[in-house]
């Protein structure tokens, strides 16, 4: 029997207009341009209008998605939003995105896996498609990190952007193609190493976490890094060694945007070359969920990287901590 597999049809992104440059955020905390870009490789970000909300930019990612593949909101039957930034902690995102694109006949939900929110909706969403009971699903990327971060804690602010991005699953026509493989972890012992503080339900809001600044982003930089260049690089490679391949069969790597030292060394294991690597953190920053699309939408519809046959290799390492990785063969009708 023929393995049935799903593949990405189409990808739409948003991005908010506003620019934050180094520059900007050398008036703003005790930093500078040279220290952001030699730690990070960040040279700017964008920063979503305050009062929008993420579900904004989902819709709009949304809607640029289901335009390139002609496809209408009510034809989609599942929507799924990685995201740790949603409008509210309910309704879900995902909610709010299928009455903006008129997906009458969809259902869906809200991922939180943190940086590696959209790789698990991804193969979540790939596996509705393979189990014959879904046509379309959309997934999404989107998070709005400039509501969460501290702008007066030089450690975080200057990583992180405001982004969506989204792509639409359909069942692969063609047998080998699509999404083929994955690979997910996730271990809670990295609690205390990257999490917001305040705002569940261990800790409410109060005056008291309100005035300790709880209700922002934490980060233990030494200890995210450390875990990230190891785990994010061992998944990279182990889908490769998985299915057989090497990183000669790669035709492009689409790794997380946190940090340019975390690629490269990710790409060094996998026995990558850079020219190989998608990277847009200069533009972008770190914008979580919506890391990996954009970079797709980037290599694919910007640049024309991605042909027909071509090995993707997608991975993500972030909160919680999660990390995994994702092997696919570019499937195009039209090749």
């Amino acid at each position: 029997m023929a393995v049935r597999t799903s593949y990405i049809r189409s990808v739409g992104r948003y991005l908010p207009e506003r620019r934050l440059t180094n520059s900007d955020l050398e008036k703003m905390v005790d930093t500078n341009d040279e220290w952001i870009l030699s730690r990070t490789g960040i040279r700017e970000r964008r920063i979503l209008e305050p009062g929008l909300g993420n579900s904004y930019m989902a819709v709009r990612a949304a809607r640029d998605c289901l335009e390139r593949a002609g496809v209408e909101g009510g034809e989609v039957d599942a929507i799924i939003v990685g995201t740790v930034t949603p409008d509210m902690l309910f309704p879900a995102t995902a909610c709010l995105v299928q009455k903006g694109i008129g997906a009458r006949h969809a259902w869906g939900f809200d991922l939180s896996a943190g940086c590696s929110g959209f790789l698990f909706s991804l193969t979540t969403g790939a596996q509705m498609v393979e189990s014959g009971r879904y046509r379309k699903v959309l997934v999404i990327g989107s998070d709005v990190m400039s509501s969460i971060v501290d702008y007066t804690d030089r450690n975080t602010c200057v990583l992180f952007g405001d982004a969506a991005a989204a792509v639409l699953l359909e069942e692969c026509p063609e047998e080998g193609y699509g999404i083929l493989d994955f690979i997910q972890r996730v271990d809670g012992s990295g609690e205390d190493s990257l999490y917001m503080k305040a705002g569940g339900s261990r800790r409410p809001a109060s005056m008291e976490t309100v005035q300790n600044r709880e209700h922002f982003v934490y980060q233990e930089g030494k200890q995210v890094f450390k875990n990230a260049v190891t785990e994010m690089a061992a998944v990279s490679a182990g889908i490769l060694e998985n299915n057989g391949l090497t990183g000669k069969d790669v035709s492009l790597f689409i790794p997380h945007q946190a940090n340019l030292r975390i690629i490269a060394a990710c790409a060094n294991r996998m026995g990558i070359d850079e020219n190989k690597v998608v990277i847009n953190i200069e533009k972008y920053a770190n914008t979580t969920a919506a890391t990996i699309p954009l970079c797709l939408y980037d290599a694919h519809v910007e640049q024309g990287r991605v042909k027909h046959g071509d090995y993707l290799v997608m991975a993500a390492f972030g909160a919680g901590f999660t990390w995994g990785s994702a092997l696919v063969r570019w499937f195009d009708p039209e090749a």
